[in-house]
């Protein structure tokens, strides 16, 4: 096995070319969201659109934020704050569409992956060029469950269940007394009840409207009272404010298990973004879900959901009115779903446009099955702008709050939100957090929950203000720092050790990492070996690699043999990662086609359609390779995809190619 370098000469090789179709799907968005909005009018089913956070510097999904968080007023005028900032959204978007600069104008200033320590390649193919197109289309990823099974959305039906009350639950409640209900739910009004008159009154339309309200708002009780010889049903509060977050009780069967277990098939969506449209809809709180993994945004994605005493009826449902989502294969089960109990994801990634020969594929897709890849931290682990995650990591390891404060606020180049560069211009200008703080219409981004928090604590105490960010994306930012070090010691230890096991390296016998002796190294295969994400309790290999550690940490003023924090939360125990992945059910193709839009395999969703696969002629203008491998979790598809193209995946990179490509 052999391994190569990244140098000036080899990014050349290769290049992966992403398509500057950022308005487009902007405007596919849009128009998606007034197909949405109009079926929401129409409906009632769901009130205002959440806008969830921005979190544009912060790596991974997007924790939901919970009310209240990081604000000094009350829960009534926070509610407030954020139907102003539903209220608000289009209209910033407007504006940012007029004044934004290109987006590789803006990503010139981003990250390259020799920024963040991603510099080897494992195998001596040609690399050649390809287009993994930006829109979502092209990048599918199927949950692999902790049983093994792949998760697929194949079956829509409901399970036959004698307790759910009829379909005319949905139907049998205008729009006007969905909404009087809903305001009477969400505490948005100073009515204590409503009242709903029974035209045509009989015993069966009473019983569908009691249960339509229980049903739909959850948290409501119903009753029947005579007025002036009409019959009405008046809903009512029957535990105050903590009865939106607990669905009934006494409605469950007991003999139902408590949990509904759905797949969930997503469009350009992260899973954070998915659970909160969806508990709007549903009108509880999104903490009754649970999930295996966090999927990214720009994919399809098929992924299993589980959620607390909702029935399958209501969640087929919203099949009706949801776009970009669609849910199916229900169950009820006893227990919920666990982070981290998934086995894994399975990836179908298209790349168009391919330069490399058939000859050179096939070299560079038997090295990934056969060998593997470096198992790097993916460049969207430390952001997109100027200011990249890990910094931020590092101040806080060091304690130093000022600059956190500062790293976290202060203006930057590179690809963000018209508003936020407003938000840091006034910050930059007045050091005013208050002020700063009027410039954004969402304020439940990283930014805005900083700012709040230091309105209500000061300046002198940024410690308590940083810690109004939830606790997800705070440590996203220590761990960023980690995968810094990582990355840049893994790259270290291959070029010292090449791709075989040595002395003094660590493999894991169970959970507990072991030296590698020299008696002992026969024994192992470089798919052993793993290397320590620093913290207090790993230890280091026993070779010239524990001392480059120690000098990496040095250097940024940290203490490698005294890694916890005064502040419990950002004491880093540490963990160990294999270097190198080598991914499982490998198959791949090269095909010809000449419309470079359409699609070339069948989503799940296609398959429900009944939608014919692909036909692909002998010969067309241009050659895609479809590869499929599985990957174990925490690892980076798109590092499997530049070991086999030979290429930088930054941002910066690939837009910069795509400019020149398209000139």
């Amino acid at each position: 096995m052999e391994m190569t370098e990244v140098t000036g000469v080899s990014l050349k090789r290769g290049s992966l070319a992403i398509e500057d179709n950022d308005r487009v799907a902007q405007a596919e968005e849009a128009k998606r969201q007034k197909i949405l909005d109009h079926c929401l009018t129409k409906s009632r089913d769901e009130p205002e659109r959440v806008s969830p956070p921005s979190g544009v510097n912060v790596p991974g999904p997007p924790a939901a934020v919970s009310a209240g968080e990081g604000t000094k007023n009350s829960d009534v005028q926070l509610e407030e704050e954020e139907e102003e900032e539903e209220d608000g959204l289009f209209e910033e978007d407007e504006e940012e569409e007029e004044e934004a600069e290109s987006f590789a104008d803006m990503m010139k200033h981003g990250l390259t992956e020799l920024d963040v320590g991603i510099t080897k390649f494992v195998s001596s193919h040609q690399g050649f060029s390809g287009i993994l197109k930006e829109r979502y289309s092209d990048f599918v990823v199927h949950e692999i469950g902790k049983d093994g099974r792949i998760s697929h959305l194949d079956d829509l039906s409901i399970p036959v269940d004698e307790e759910d009350p009829s379909e005319d639950v949905f139907t049998v409640l205008t729009a006007e007394e969905k909404q009087r209900l809903e305001e009477l739910q969400r505490f948005k009004n100073k009515e204590t009840s409503v009242a709903i008159e029974v035209i045509e009154d009989t015993k069966e339309k009473r019983t569908v409207i009691h249960q339509a309200i229980k049903s739909l708002f959850p948290g409501l009780e119903t009753k029947t009272e005579d007025r002036e010889g009409k019959k009405y049903i008046v809903a009512y509060h029957a535990a105050g404010k903590k009865a939106l977050a607990n669905p009934r009780k006494h409605s469950w069967p007991k003999s139902r298990g408590s949990y509904c277990h759905f797949v969930l098939y997503k469009e350009n969506k992260d899973t954070m973004d998915a659970i909160n449209v969806l508990s709007k809809y549903l009108r509880v709180k999104p903490n009754i879900f649970s999930y295996m993994g966090t999927k990214d945004k720009r994919a399809i994605t098929v992924q299993e959901i589980a959620v607390l005493k909702i029935t399958a009826q209501r969640l087929a449902h919203l099949n009706k009115c949801l776009m970009n989502f669609k849910l199916g294969n229900f169950s009820y089960q006893k227990n919920p779903l666990k982070l981290g109990e998934l086995q894994g994801n399975h990836f179908t990634v298209v790349l168009r446009n391919i330069t490399g020969t058939d000859e050179q594929v096939q070299q560079a897709m038997n090295s990934l099955k056969e060998i593997g890849f470096i198992n790097y931290y993916g460049m969207q682990r430390f952001g997109t702008t100027a200011v990249p995650t890990y910094q931020v990591g590092r101040a806080i390891l060091q304690n130093s709050w000022t600059e956190v404060m500062d790293l976290i606020l202060k203006p930057r180049s590179g690809a963000e939100k018209g508003y936020l560069v407003k938000c840091r211009e006034e910050w930059a200008k007045t050091r005013d957090p208050a002020a700063a703080l009027k410039k954004l219409p969402v304020k439940r981004c990283v930014e805005g929950q900083l700012l709040r928090g230091l309105s209500k604590y000061g300046m002198k105490n940024i410690v308590s203000a940083f810690g109004i960010i939830p606790r997800n994306n705070r440590l996203m930012y220590i761990h960023s720092y980690q995968s810094y070090v990582w990355n840049n010691m893994v790259s270290k230890r291959i070029e010292e050790y090449g791709l075989r096991p040595v002395p003094g390296d660590l493999v894991l016998k169970g959970a507990t990492a072991t030296y590698i002796d020299e008696e002992d190294v026969d024994n192992y295969s470089i798919h052993d070996v793993v290397m320590p994400l620093p913290g207090f309790d790993v230890i280091y290999p026993k070779h010239k690699i524990s001392e480059a550690y120690r000098e990496m940490l040095t250097a940024d003023n940290l203490d490698i043999d005294n890694m916890r924090h005064k502040i419990r939360d950002y004491s880093l125990s540490g963990a160990y990662r294999k270097i190198i992945i080598r991914p499982q059910n490998v198959s791949w193709e090269v095909v010809a086609y000449d419309d470079p839009k359409i699609p070339l395999f069948n989503t799940d969703v296609d398959n429900l359609e009944g939608k014919p696969p692909p036909v692909f002629a002998s010969e067309g203008k241009y050659r895609a390779l479809k590869m499929d491998f599985s990957l174990p979790p925490s690892t980076y598809a798109t590092m499997a995809i530049r070991e086999v193209l030979k290429m930088d995946t930054s941002i910066k990179n690939q837009t910069q190619l795509n400019t020149t490509w398209l000139r």
